[in-house]
């Protein structure tokens, strides 16, 4: 599933291509035909991101028409030329010379500005928004006896933070993922989030998601490049059985809540 960098970069690169234009916005699945009718050719004025739910505002009739999508585990929203038609692209908002081509989401609902709100207020703080409120999440983590490897993944705690996130923010910050919330003091919370914040700011302007610290990249270390799907030079994320880049011991995982946890026992004893 993206994590919340992909999508705060869709958003700016959505507001980049299409503010100030009036495209056409078409379902040519045929699962959004009606609702993409009712903003086709009204004025797009921007998108947002909170966690990872994006939002596409349309100018138009009341009441406010804004498209709601949540990529889930599959989705995709490329930009292509306007003449593509290959796969089964649920929501395409094009112009003469681009289009935003949405396939596979887990959701993608015409929704008002009274619902967007409703949605929202489900969320935690999302480390990439300047108006997020860590101070609240702190309060309920530090009541919490889940552990912080299971609160990290909670989007109504941490919104935006996913699988990567939470392995190299509680790895580079010797944390373990299974210390219960409320046996970490302020500045390790503090911390937790600081990271978050740094990391997926670099992951929005670099497209990718990349944590080693600069001593540990492959140039210093005289190691190869990392090879693997999701790119991006990581300690932790899908390493089972290879050795820490810090202390050599082999990178352990397990399955949280449905999900792989990656960890150094080593680096991260609770």
């Amino acid at each position: 599933m993206p994590e919340g960098h992909v999508i705060h970069r869709l958003a700016r690169d959505l507001i980049q291509q299409f503010q100030g234009t009036s495209p056409t916005v078409t379902s040519p699945q045929g699962r959004f035909s009606a609702e993409a009718a009712l903003v086709n050719h009204q004025p797009f004025i921007g998108a947002e991101a909170f966690g990872k739910h994006l939002f596409l505002y349309f100018d138009g009739p009341q009441p406010e028409r804004i498209i709601w999508i949540h990529l889930g585990l599959i989705g995709t929203l490329a930009f292509e030329p306007p003449s593509t038609t290959r796969g089964q692209i649920r929501l395409s908002i094009a112009t003469n010379t681009l289009a935003a081509n949405l396939r596979g989401p887990q959701w993608c609902r015409l929704i008002d500005e009274t619902q967007m709100q409703r949605a929202v207020a489900k969320l935690g703080a999302d480390p990439l928004r300047s108006d997020a409120e860590f101070a609240p999440i702190a309060a309920k983590v530090r009541k919490s006896t889940r552990s912080i490897g299971s609160l990290l993944m909670d989007q109504k705690l941490f919104a935006g933070v996913g699988n990567i996130y939470r392995a190299e923010t509680l790895f580079r910050l010797g944390i373990s993922p299974t210390t219960a919330g409320n046996q970490l003091d302020d500045a390790q919370l503090q911390a937790i989030w600081d990271d978050l914040v740094t990391l997926m700011q670099d992951g929005v302007h670099a497209g990718r998601i990349d944590t080693v610290r600069e001593e540990h990249t492959p140039a210093a270390m005289g190691r190869a490049p990392r090879k693997d799907d999701h790119g991006g030079e990581v300690y932790t994320y899908r390493r089972h059985g290879q050795p820490c880049y810090i202390c050599g011991t082999p990178i352990a995982t397990r399955s949280l809540e449905g999900r792989n946890l990656f960890w150094c026992p080593t680096c991260q004893q609770e």
